[in-house]
């Protein structure tokens, strides 16, 4: 059996550029060049995609549809369509396993892919990147940039660089120069919160990040520790899963002030369920379970969960049971962070749901 360290790998990342929008713009020819954002225009709708042209005026997915018409007052909606989504998704899946079935979907618009030993025998997952990318464009009409590098982490930051229909390769030699330049906000996994806590602590590059040690990162980020410790040097062993099956769709925001009545609690839940709600159109699944996590000022935590007889997906079904959850119990302090998660995904069905009724059945 041939053997090989994970710095031999060949990984490639695809991503399809603005994919809901410019599947509205391929078959609406007369959006094209427009700023249009996928979502409801009403006064609680949500975007679920944005075109680039919209990006420009800083129009971006999970932003509500009212904030998003004020930044871009020309900006036009158009309805979602999961079905063409689904149907040019499966398209380009076709074309992935030509090459390969290592494929590790993460959503309808982007994969991993593991060509170290590829159907095409070529040496190359930078010629196999850019033969991917042009046979997508010829078949469906759209763009996809990709990032090529010996992981995943490495190849998920290299796609966005040369984005929109572009893509970057980062050779394993290349791995560590790479990412001690980049800025600590361009690394995948770092949010905003956590990018500008790494500001406090004087961290802005992944040289930055780098030169703290071990026990410097266990203090500030714990659990996250020893994962930030690896990727800045270029360690994520992670295989592409073929068979990857998303078991949840979350949330959560940490207040840079702390929220002391359950008036301000309900204006952030309402927020992050349009969140939420974008979130799970992208990866089109609804779910059964909700469940609210609470993060008090003295770093104390909380959870509550219910579980519904059927799938929500709509801010509206969420924040009605998330408005349930938090006046199940009187809050008992004030509260730095807010989460939501949806859980028991239909995409875990026949299988669970099948389950569940039988239970339902015996009780």
């Amino acid at each position: 059996m041939e053997t090989f360290s994970t710095s031999q790998r060949k990984i490639i990342h695809v991503d399809m550029d603005a994919f809901f929008a410019s599947v509205a713009q391929l078959d609406h020819p007369e959006l094209r060049g427009k700023a249009i954002a996928v979502g409801g225009d009403g006064k609680r709708g949500v975007i679920a995609a944005a075109s680039y042209e919209a990006r420009k005026f800083g129009v971006k997915s999970a932003m509500a549809s009212s904030l998003a018409k004020k930044m871009c007052p020309e900006l036009i909606f158009v309805r979602s369509d999961f079905a063409r989504y689904k149907e040019i998704s499966n398209l380009v899946r076709s074309i992935f396993r030509e090459y390969t079935d290592l494929i590790e979907p993460l959503s309808l618009d982007e994969a991993y892919l593991d060509v170290t030993f590829n159907k095409k025998e070529c040496p190359s997952a930078t010629l196999i990147a850019q033969e991917i990318r042009i046979k997508i464009k010829e078949q469906t009409g759209l763009n996809a940039s990709a990032g090529i590098a010996p992981n995943k982490f490495v190849a998920k930051i290299a796609s966005d660089i040369n984005k929109p229909n572009g893509q970057k390769t980062i050779a394993p030699d290349e791995v560590i120069d790479f990412l001690e330049v980049l800025p600590i906000r361009k690394f995948y996994g770092v949010g905003k919160k956590t990018t500008e806590k790494m500001y406090r602590l004087g961290i802005f590059t992944g040289a930055d990040l780098k030169s703290k040690s071990i026990a410097f990162l266990e203090q500030h980020f714990k659990s996250a520790a020893q994962h930030y410790y690896s990727i800045v040097r270029g360690i994520h062993n992670s295989p592409v899963k073929p068979f990857r099956t998303r078991k949840s769709v979350g949330a959560e925001h940490t207040y840079l002030e702390n929220l002391t009545s359950e008036v301000f609690m309900l204006e952030k839940l309402q927020q992050l369920s349009r969140e939420i709600e974008g979130r799970l159109q992208k990866n089109q699944v609804k779910g059964r379970t909700v469940t609210l996590k609470i993060k008090y000022s003295d770093f104390s935590q909380t959870t509550r969960s219910k579980t519904l007889d059927t799938f929500v997906s709509t801010h509206q079904q969420i924040y009605k049971v998330i408005k349930e959850l938090l006046y199940q119990q009187k809050v008992s302090n004030s509260v730095r962070l807010l989460g939501i998660s949806i859980n028991n995904l239909d995409n875990e069905e026949p299988k669970n749901l099948k389950q569940y009724i039988q239970l339902k059945l015996e009780l």
